[in-house]
């Protein structure tokens, strides 16, 4: 089963789109990356935002932690499901014209829960906003097809960087916001600047000719959802209902069955919605596997530092930070991380993507390390905090630049989706994994035993490891280089051949 864009959105095989501007010739509309990075950061603040104040929200609306949890593991499998969804949709019909309709119900579950009155329609809203995930492989292809080959590398991984440097000033935010308002203000703020920036994408960007075409197939789309929707569940509450309960176990069991079906469906259907030849080149797959494992480190760390920090020193460790306190000491990483994912494009082009993924991942390690063995005063945690930044502003950038510069034009939105995809994958697995640890045993006052966390830290140190060898696998690619088509020109629609032939003779 599978639908197809309308002619007013996608070129028809029997009159193709105009061939795109030379590679030489594209130039940006103006305001064109404040438009991207408004959109990514605007999402990637909801990834952290209510982290540090799920008590708070649990207390206002008079429910218990579990229903708390699923403020985040609502959004988190929403994200899930849209985000290579809507980039395979933005190559097929126009990425301008998805970007704003992304931003539009991203809007829309931002006004539902600066409204919601119950923790039934909060949830609902965290799912609309988990749409807005489909920023991210939007962005990535808007740039590739609008700045010229040497800058489109250095401005993707600017865009990538700010979706971790929002996850972290998510965080540091939420306490400000909260004392100075309420917590109805995590969502009215970013309702302003995303309905801003929706309108502002509506009327300044340009429309890319870039297209897939094609059918878009129902059926893969359908089982990507749902194996990624069991698979999530039962990572997400392992902790809760029983690594061996029968729930997780079948949740699990069902997932990889699923996902053998849906690589089989893809492999047959005329328009796959994810091109698995594409997945497996070894410079799309080595960068997908060291985005799960420092996804792994990223988002348990988003979840359970503050924890830590706000731990009352009563327990033996911790420092009984409040809200506010505990953003601040974890605000070296996103300014550390703001700064090299920034120098990006400097970096890339003197030392290759490959090399910053690589350096990345290493200066990961020791945060890691630090955060296990030397956490007792607060300036280590800084320092840690601040290594973090470092290691991931490099990692992240890099790893976005080097699947856009992987994959041919029209899959830049599927491929970098299904990227942010897999990191989401990692952080469930992390976050799982993490309270697992953590939670084990408890010490008095039935708060974790600080031995919980120097075991649950000192596995992310591990899982970052791993993710440096991993990214030793990546091959080496020129700096900024697009490569040519997997599936050579003559199998692309004439649009996306010609932008391709411009893009590899400017290259």
């Amino acid at each position: 089963m599978s639908i197809s864009p309308s002619a007013s959105s996608s070129p028809s095989p029997a009159a193709p789109a105009a061939p795109p501007r030379a590679a030489a010739e594209r130039r940006p509309a103006p305001g064109t990356f404040a438009i991207l990075a408004a959109a990514v950061s605007a999402y990637a603040l909801l990834q952290s935002l209510v982290v540090p104040v799920l008590a708070t929200i649990q207390q206002a609306m008079h429910t218990n932690q579990s229903a708390a949890t699923w403020v985040l593991t609502a959004y988190l499998l929403s994200a899930s499901i849209f985000t290579p969804i809507i980039g395979r949709i933005g190559d097929a019909v126009g990425k301008k014209q998805m970007l704003v309709v992304t931003l539009a119900a991203l809007a829309v579950g931002l006004l539902l829960a600066a409204v919601a009155g119950n923790i039934g329609v909060l949830i609902i809203a965290r799912v609309l906003q988990g749409i807005g995930g489909g920023v991210l492989p939007l962005a990535f292809g808007i740039t590739r097809d609008e700045f010229p080959p040497h800058k489109a590398p250095a401005t993707v991984g600017v865009l990538a960087a700010l979706t971790a440097v929002g996850g972290g000033l998510g965080i540091v935010l939420a306490g400000p916001i909260i004392n100075a308002l309420d917590y109805h203000w995590l969502f009215w703020l970013p309702l302003i600047a995303v309905v801003i920036t929706g309108l502002a994408a509506q009327f300044f960007l340009h429309t890319s000719p870039v297209r897939s075409g094609g059918r878009i197939s129902v059926t893969p789309a359908v089982l990507l959802s749902v194996w990624l929707v069991c698979l999530l569940l039962a990572l997400s509450q392992a902790s809760d209902w029983g690594w061996g309960s029968a729930r997780v176990i079948g949740l699990l069991v069902a997932g990889v069955l699923l996902a053998a079906a849906w690589m089989v469906s893809e492999q047959r259907a005329a328009t796959p919605l994810v091109d698995l030849r594409m997945m497996r080149q070894p410079a799309v797959w080595t960068t997908n596997l060291v985005a799960l494992l420092v996804g792994v480190g990223m988002y348990a760390t988003f979840g359970f530092l503050p924890q830590f920090l706000q731990t009352p020193s009563s327990a033996g460790y911790g420092f009984g930070s409040s809200v506010t306190a505990s953003g601040l000491i974890m605000l070296p990483w996103p300014l550390t991380m703001f700064v090299f994912g920034t120098a990006n494009g400097r970096l890339t082009a003197r030392f290759g993507s490959k090399a910053l993924v690589v350096a990345g991942s290493a200066i990961s390690v020791p945060a890691y390390v630090l955060m296990t063995v030397a956490h007792d005063r607060v300036w280590e945690l800084c320092v840690a905090t601040g290594l973090l930044g470092v290691g991931l502003g490099l990692a992240f950038s890099a790893m976005s630049s080097l699947i856009v510069t992987a994959v041919p034009a029209h899959q830049t939105g599927v491929a970098s989706g299904m990227n942010a995809n897999i990191r989401t994958i990692g952080g469930a697995v992390g976050a799982a994994l993490m309270t697992s640890i953590v939670t084990a045993q408890a010490g008095p006052g039935g708060l974790p035993k600080e031995s919980g966390y120097v075991w649950g830290f000192g596995a992310l140190a591990v899982a970052t490891v791993l993710a440096f060898l991993a990214a030793l696998l990546i091959p080496r690619t020129m700096p900024g280089h697009f490569s040519p088509a997997a599936s050579g020109p003559a199998e692309q629609p004439a649009a996306v051949a010609a932008h391709s032939s411009a893009g590899d003779a400017s290259a």
